[in-house]
């Protein structure tokens, strides 16, 4: 399940992950999420958040992570990561190359300083 953090500016999109995230996550959370902070940003900053209750991505919640990633390829300003999945964690990184922004990864410890970092000028 996907829910959105409010506590954020409005050029950033926070969502924190809980127990198993599906396909329809991100058709009716996080995809309209983004083209909502597109149309009134030209770059957005995400932070993405998985708790500790995170327990996987069905495989279409992973088709659509990759599809929304490279659809908006150009509009990431900057990403955050907050897991203790270590293999997510390697994945993250081994992606990040691909974008033309900076990707942090932080562990769930971590998530406040995490949240200052994705707001920093």
């Amino acid at each position: 399940m996907l829910t959105l953090m409010n506590d954020l500016p409005k050029n950033v999109l926070g969502v924190s992950a809980e127990g198993t995230v599906t396909g329809h996550d991100y058709e009716t959370i996080l995809i309209p999420a983004v083209d909502k902070l597109l149309a009134s940003n030209s770059k957005i900053r995400l932070l993405y958040h998985l708790s500790p209750t995170f327990s996987k991505f069905d495989l279409q919640a992973m088709l659509d992570d990759a599809k929304v990633g490279m659809k908006h390829l150009s509009a990431w300003e900057r990403v955050a990561m907050v897991s203790d999945h270590q293999m997510i964690n390697g994945f993250t990184k081994f992606f990040s190359h691909l974008f033309p922004c900076e990707v942090r990864i932080f562990t769930n410890a971590e998530l406040q300083k995490a949240k200052q970092w994705i707001v920093e000028p």
